[in-house]
């Protein structure tokens, strides 16, 4: 049961970490903090009476002492983490350990003219007024706890610029991996993305979970100026005791073309919230999401787009397949405002079930204020299809490869939309080891 106490908890360590915070940072960052402390005290831990939350139970988290987290890189090691969080090892990245950058893992001298990839806390020392326009103007944390509780022990994470007119070919990858040997630590990391006018750019963030208890609670926010074009991927692959809450806020400018891809492979509880504003005639979000779940693994999967301006667009397919006694959701919200004339929505959910003991809840919804406009929403439950699996049989497949075979079609839907060669290589290898083991 969540309590006052388990609120309390986090109020105190904040206390506890302020002067540590403090240190050098500008006032404005302060302040920053102070409001988002704030907000976690006024909303405390959300709980199932509310709507968003209705089947989730975030307990585990709440009543769960995090000890602040100090980086332990010496832990990591660099080979590790590259060829478990399934990134390119001739790519730009930034890593971070339990939410501290390493520059020892990170490599960035490959960057294309015009692209600005560094951690946060170097960005706030070294360009303290545009940090301060832009950081927090994206994610609120008055309606949202973990953002809030993020926003409060802001201290670290990614910055990704990329100047006007600049079309960056390479992908660009930030890892987060969190490790907990000694006790259960917190991470709160901070992406900050920002397109200028009429640039492009891949970018890949990827949370890995290499061992023990602990929680990392992030958030991304995303500003896409007029016609830039974005490719985001999130790979979430946490240890089987670890706790993820993920944030993603992207604000589209008219003509941007946001692209956001989700994969959740694993996890003891994840959260993951997507919210985007179309904010200009003529933008377009697509997002594609993948969530795989087995044991008594749960995730839940929020999407909200907003769409606000005329003629903007948006496609959204989430796919889930849950085996064992897992527990999947997925939330999908579509509000057309009154002035967003034109809109184009479209949204889909499908789950496969592995056992009778897997459990979906699935809720898409449309809220419509416009009058001219094209929306539509559908969700699916169901276990395999037992024709498909008599034709494999019938051609000579044993009942357990027909069921790996049909699972792997299935996650493939996903994963062939994503754009980055070695990125879906890599999904696709660890689809038909995982689906080869069932």
């Amino acid at each position: 049961m969540i309590t006052t106490e388990s609120k309390e908890r986090y109020l105190a360590a904040y206390q506890q970490a302020k002067p540590h915070l403090a240190k050098r940072a500008p006032a404005w960052l302060s302040e920053l903090r102070e409001a988002g402390i704030a907000n976690f005290d006024q909303l405390g831990f959300p709980t199932t009476r509310i709507e968003e939350w209705r089947y989730t139970n975030v307990e585990p988290i709440a009543v769960q002492s995090f000890a602040r987290a100090n980086g332990e890189a010496q832990r990591v090691s660099a080979r590790e983490v590259v060829a478990r969080s399934m990134i390119d090892p001739a790519a730009a990245r930034l890593v971070f350990v339990n939410g501290i950058y390493t520059e020892e893992f990170s490599q960035t001298a490959m960057l294309e003219r015009g692209v600005v990839v560094k951690s946060l806390a170097s960005f706030i020392k070294e360009d303290d007024a545009t940090a301060a326009s832009r950081l927090g103007h994206y994610a609120s944390g008055r309606r949202q706890p973990f953002v809030a509780l993020n926003t409060a022990f802001l201290e670290d994470g990614a910055l990704v610029s990329i100047a006007a007119g600049c079309r960056a070919d390479r992908p660009i990858y930030l890892v987060f991996v969190s490790t907990a040997a000694n006790e259960p630590v917190v991470s709160h990391p901070r992406t900050l993305i920002l397109l200028g006018a009429g640039s492009e750019a891949k970018i890949v963030e990827s949370y890995l979970g290499l061992d023990g208890g602990y929680f990392c609670n992030a958030v991304t926010e995303l500003a896409g100026a007029p016609d830039s074009v974005i490719e985001h991927y999130r790979l979430q692959q946490e240890s089987d005791a670890g706790f993820h809450v993920g944030t993603l806020e992207a604000r589209l400018d008219r003509g941007c073309h946001l692209t956001a891809h989700a994969v959740s492979l694993a996890g003891a509880l994840v959260r993951n919230n997507v919210r985007v504003t179309l904010n200009g005639e003529g933008a377009e979000c697509v997002l594609n999401g993948l969530y795989l779940a087995d044991g008594k693994q749960h995730i839940d999967n929020f999407t909200e787009i907003e769409h606000v301006k005329p003629r903007a667009r948006s496609l959204e397919l989430y796919k889930g397949i849950l085996g064992g006694s897992a527990h999947g959701v997925f939330n999908g919200r579509i509000v057309v405002h009154k002035d967003a004339q034109k809109t184009d929505a479209r949204q889909t959910n499908k789950n496969l079930l592995l056992s009778a003991d897997a459990v979906v809840n699935t809720q898409p919804q449309l809220e419509i204020y416009a009058d001219d406009v094209k929306c539509s929403h559908g969700s699916t439950i169901g276990q395999m299809d037992g024709d498909a699996l008599f034709y494999l049989r019938s051609r000579g497949l044993g009942v357990e490869e027909a069921r790996s075979l049909l699972s792997f079609a299935f996650a493939s839907d996903v994963v062939g939309r994503m754009k980055i060669d070695f990125l879906r290589a890599r999904l696709d290898d660890y689809l038909v080891a995982r689906f080869g083991r069932q």
